[in-house]
C-alpha cells in the first residue's frame, strides 16, 4: 500500500471550464503560472 496523502496536494480553479484541479508532479518547476486543467481548455481560453 502507498503512503501518499493526495488530499494535502495544492489545488487552482480553471478558469475555462471552471473546474479545481490537483497539483501534478510534471507541473513542479512551473505551478504558478499554470492556470487551465488541460491542453484543451487551455485552447479553447475565453479572452
Amino acid at each position: 500500500m502507498s503512503n501518499h496523502k493526495k488530499q494535502h496536494l495544492p489545488e487552482k480553479h480553471c478558469p475555462t471550464c471552471g473546474l479545481t484541479f490537483n497539483w501534478r508532479k510534471k507541473w513542479a518547476k512551473n505551478w504558478e503560472h499554470v492556470k487551465y486543467c488541460s491542453e484543451k481548455c487551455r485552447r479553447n481560453k475565453t479572452t
